[in-house]
């Protein structure tokens, strides 16, 4: 097989091909893994070879059938490799056994060949670890994939792998998916297991993929959203396939926009117009579309959410020392690390429950627009992909530059709600620019239907970066 007619599928497509025998897993993993050889060392995506253990011999039954397929680097453990978190403190962290998503991939026939890129701990929405090295979009090599997971979005977009496993702890599927041209769901608290793992920053993380087609990240969702046991909350299987959804019409939904930045001052010209420009085309489909103001304290939300995110390191960081029996030390994780870290130490038992009770104000607060609406549409970010290191230059800015590039995200990590972005734009220098949808609890379905509509309206598939 050749590469145009590799990249030409989606993964459901590749599948199909194997199912159909007109082409083997083997010859599959032959061209991903030749075109990783070639694009890689300009992107940096991929920084776990696992090409030699992949294996041709899939499910024949499976939906994904000898589809080549990526893991991130942070979250999924896939047994006798080492899931490094993008921190030299885990360069050795060899996975005693598969995690249930890991398992779930499997038996649906996906090929893992290799892990991606990420920064540490997932803190950042740019990929620019120091163990992994800087991460680069392949529609701009000075630009940042975005992030957390920015490998599996560069790796998507740059053909790679078809679509590419991810997690989202307060943009970090939606972000490198607007970054790089990619769909980006990140579905309902819930929805997927982080057996054997518990919650991720108290139930704002959620595991799924960043994919090119509408239809592959239905399909993923619907091979691993089943409920493991022991699970502190989840979500019943729904009531169709989400596969299913991509195809049926969604109806005149009531759809309200806003060209804010939640969490920060304003949106870069070129956003706020592809907003505008979204809802318009929504407005063409026939949906009932108008502006709205977005309710919550964004302040508060965003101050709770740090300090369970300091927490959380802090907790993970102890783990560690525990385990080995010394502390961590200064240069065993980045700078900016430890200083979250050390933060999270001084985060008491009471501080703790206040914060959370902060999140959950808000997402009842937030809960009060969807009892009007169907959809909130907005950007997914502030502005267009930046520049590599451009969030770090000022170390004082650090903070404004970060909610300055992504002020739309987080708020639905911490109201749990499932949230996408579509490809529906591209700025006037030829980068991606990303539109988000938010949906209500639970309501992939109905998220799903409408991105199968603007996939058929405006379609994404072909657009593809040269490197």
């Amino acid at each position: 097989m050749r590469f145009d007619e590799y990249r030409s599928h989606d993964a459901l497509g590749l599948a199909e091909l194997v199912r159909r025998r007109e082409v083997s897993a083997a010859e599959l993993l032959e061209v991903a893994v030749a075109r990783k050889a070639e694009v890689d060392p300009k992107i940096n995506a991929v920084t776990t070879d696992l090409s030699d253990a992949a294996t041709t011999s899939v499910p024949a039954d499976g939906p994904f059938a000898g589809a080549p397929f990526l893991l991130k680097d942070l979250g999924a453990q896939l047994a006798g490799t080492v899931t490094s978190s993008g921190s030299r403190l885990f360069a050795d962290a060899v996975a005693p056994a598969d995690s249930a998503i890991v398992r779930l991939y499997k038996a649906a026939g996906l090929n893992i060949f290799g892990k991606t890129n990420t920064p540490e701990f997932g803190l950042w929405p740019v990929t620019e670890p120091k163990h992994l090295g800087v991460c680069r979009n392949p529609w701009d090599l000075s630009r940042t994939p975005g992030g957390s997971s920015g490998g599996a979005a560069a790796a998507v977009a740059a053909g790679i792998a078809p679509a590419a496993h991810a997690s989202d702890g307060g943009g970090s599927i939606r972000t490198p998916a607007a970054c790089c041209g990619l769909f980006g769901m990140k579905p309902s608290r819930g929805r997927v297991s982080f057996a054997p793992a518990g919650e991720g920053w108290a139930g704002a993380s959620i595991q799924h993929a960043v994919t090119r087609s509408v239809r592959d990240s239905a399909a993923l969702l619907d091979a691993v959203c089943a409920p493991q046991p022991g699970d502190p909350y989840f979500l019943p299987r729904p009531e169709r396939p989400f596969l299913e959804e991509v195809g049926r019409e969604p109806g005149a939904l009531r759809i309200g926009f806003t060209t804010a930045a939640l969490q920060s001052n304003g949106l870069d010209p070129e956003c706020a117009e592809a907003v505008r420009d979204a809802a318009g085309l929504c407005e063409g489909l026939g949906h009932h579309v108008e502006e709205v103001t977005v309710p919550g304290d964004f302040p508060a939300m965003q101050a709770a959410a740090g300090l369970v995110i300091a927490a959380s390191v802090a907790a993970t960081l102890d783990a560690e020392a525990d385990r080995r029996g010394r502390p961590v030390e200064p240069g065993e994780v980045e700078g900016l690390t430890m200083a979250t870290y050390r933060r999270g130490k001084g985060v008491g038992g009471a501080d703790y429950v206040r914060a959370l009770a902060t999140l959950h104000a808000f997402g009842r607060d937030m809960a009060s627009l969807f009892e009007t609406y169907d959809v909130l549409l907005l950007s997914t970010l502030g502005r267009p992909p930046i520049p590599i290191g451009w969030i770090f230059e000022e170390t004082r800015e650090i903070t404004e530059r970060l909610f300055s590039f992504m002020p739309n995200t987080q708020p639905f990590n911490n109201t749990g709600q499932p949230a996408m972005t579509v490809p529906l734009a591209w700025s006037a220098g030829g980068l991606p620019i990303g539109i988000q949808f938010v949906g209500r609890m639970g309501d992939e379905a109905g998220l799903f239907r409408l991105a199968g509509q603007l996939e058929r309206a405006r379609p994404w598939f072909d657009k593809v970066p040269t490197l």
